[in-house]
């Protein structure tokens, strides 16, 4: 999924997710809320587009048990969207003004999504506008493309949560057609990321290499040799834009600097709530 879950520390009582074929149960109560917010946004003419595990079922045609919906919109659009769920009898909150807010009906919820947990990547337009047009739990919407989850989904790879395997098997699934002009626009200035995660998806298939073109493999690797080549030491630490909690030692008392905080507080689309809320939930 988009990085709905970047920041959040699984229980250790929740099972790990097991990719299948098989469409994983949905009881009534969150098809409810899920339709709720989906007709709420729809309504309200609020632009926005499916991410999360009903996307990447919609590339790969693989499943995932999931405890909620994913959804991108931008940052602007967030306070008509809680002023709409709210109406609507929806519990609303700003989990993080980076990125996230949550809608709430009953114990299922709903993810509204701006950007990356470290600010790296911020929903537009463009991503919208992009998205594809679908059905998801018997509404039509739109669900985002392939080159967005894949940029979105490379900086997941925190010692709690890896979505390594979603990025290999979007690939795998939708590499021949990929728009990789649009992948790399996406990720520079951290191109690095995009070949770990390339070498990542040819160790895991190694037959199948070719789907990704050889301008990328030959562009990626020649700018890795030539930094090789030429080193920079006056480049800044990046460990903490990947896990903050694995990276802490480095800043707290190896004196190297902080970008993820630094990226989050620049960040210039911080989330704003509606008016008012009935109430925050963890």
């Amino acid at each position: 999924m988009l990085a709905a879950s970047q920041d959040r520390m699984p229980s250790g009582d929740s099972p790990l997710p097991v990719s299948s074929s098989t469409p994983p149960p949905l009881i009534p109560a969150a098809l409810e809320c899920y339709r709720g917010v989906l007709d709420s946004l729809t309504e309200a003419g609020i632009p926005y587009a499916i991410a999360g595990a009903y996307a990447l079922h919609m590339h790969t045609g693989i499943w995932r048990a999931t405890k909620d919906l994913d959804i991108v919109l931008e940052a602007k659009s967030v306070p008509a969207a809680l002023r709409r769920l709210q109406d609507a009898g929806f519990e609303t909150h700003i989990e993080d003004p980076v990125w996230l807010a949550k809608a709430f009906r009953g114990d299922h919820f709903v993810d509204l999504i701006t950007a990356l947990g470290n600010a790296l990547l911020i929903i537009d337009a463009s991503w919208i506008e992009r998205a594809i047009p679908h059905e998801v739990l018997g509404r039509p919407c739109r669900v985002l493309n392939v080159e967005e989850m894949i940029a979105s989904k490379i900086f997941i790879c925190r010692r709690e949560r890896f979505d390594g395997a979603d990025v290999a098997h979007l690939i795998r699934a939708c590499g021949a057609r990929l728009d990789w002009a649009r992948v790399q626009q996406l990720i520079e200035p951290h191109w690095e990321m995009l070949l770990w995660s390339l070498l990542f998806f040819s160790y895991a298939y190694p037959a199948h290499t070719a789907l990704v073109p050889a301008s990328i493999w030959n562009g990626l690797l020649y700018r890795l040799q030539d930094n090789l080549r030429h080193p920079r030491s006056d480049q800044l630490f990046r460990g903490t834009l990947i896990d903050p909690n694995m990276f802490a030692i480095d800043v707290a008392e190896w004196g190297e600097h902080d970008l993820y905080t630094e990226y989050r507080e620049r960040h210039p689309f911080l989330l704003e709530a509606a008016e008012s809320t009935k109430g925050k939930r963890k």
